[in-house]
Parts: structure tokens; sequence; C-alpha cells
């Protein structure tokens, strides 16, 4: 769980939508080539596309690069419907 007093930093970097770098990332929860999920310090972001695979990775330093093809950049919380109420199944089967 994120610290009350710790300030909430995240950059989100893409290059032609074939290059994307984000940072304050804690965990890859789950990935495949069409479908990134990331636990980032601003909350769960879910990265689609075609052809995605991750070119970086640097949980110490809250870093992921992924390549590929981006279609769709979402924040997904608990509490949202329609969705991700799908994705939170998938993570919880």
């Amino acid at each position: 769980m994120l610290e009350p007093n710790k300030v909430k930093r995240q950059e989100v970097k893409m290059l032609n939508r074939k290059l994307l770098e984000v940072s304050g990332v804690m965990n890859v929860e789950s990935f495949d080539s069409e479908e990134f999920l990331l636990e980032t310090e601003c909350g769960f972001l879910m990265i689609k596309g075609q052809n995605l695979h991750i070119k970086n990775l640097s949980l110490e330093q809250g870093l992921v690069a992924i390549e590929g093809y981006v279609n769709e950049l979402a924040y997904v919380d608990a509490n949202n419907q329609g969705k991700s109420k799908g994705l939170w199944g998938k993570l919880f089967k």
C-alpha cells in the first residue's frame, strides 16, 4: 500500500505509439502481446495494443519500457463498472 506522506509521481512518455515509457511502476501484474496491467503509484494502468513486449524493466527504479503498437491507455479502479470488472475478474481467477 502507499504511504500517506509519500508524494505520488508518474510520467508516461510515448513515441509514435510504438515505444511507451512509464515511471512510478511498483509491479507488473500481468502481460501478454495484447495487454499489460501495471500497478503504479497513481493506480492500475492498463495498456492495450498489438505485439507488445517489455523492452526494459527496473522495478527498483520503478521504470518500464514497452515496445509494440499501443492502442489504449487507461487507469482502472476496483470501484469502476464495466470493462474493469472483467479485468479484475482476470486478476483474481
